[in-house]
């Protein structure tokens, strides 16, 4: 079965509170492939690749994140695998 891809953009106070060292924890446990980074205007996205059911859990825990995290919204939508090998952090855009 190929692996789907989402990109998760979420916003509140997700920076400075560990919220991308947690996401990627959170995808390497459920095998997830992709990657995590700040954006300039403070949210952190995501590139998420792998089962279905795993990037639903994925995006269900981005709703709460790490303690500290204040979540204020996830957007999701559907994105194209970008052929990451791993899950990784990158650089801000």
């Amino acid at each position: 079965m190929p692996a789907s891809a989402v990109r998760l953009r979420i916003e509140g106070r997700v920076q400075g509170v560990g919220f991308r060292w947690w996401t990627l924890g959170e995808a390497r446990k459920l095998d997830l492939r992709g990657w995590v980074r700040n954006r300039r205007d403070g949210s952190v996205e995501v590139l998420a690749i792998g089962a279905p059911e795993a990037l639903d859990a994925l995006a269900l825990a981005c709703q709460s994140g790490p303690p500290g995290a204040a979540v204020r919204s996830v957007r999701r939508e559907p994105a194209d695998d970008d052929g990451a090998q791993g899950f990784e952090e990158k650089a801000t855009l």
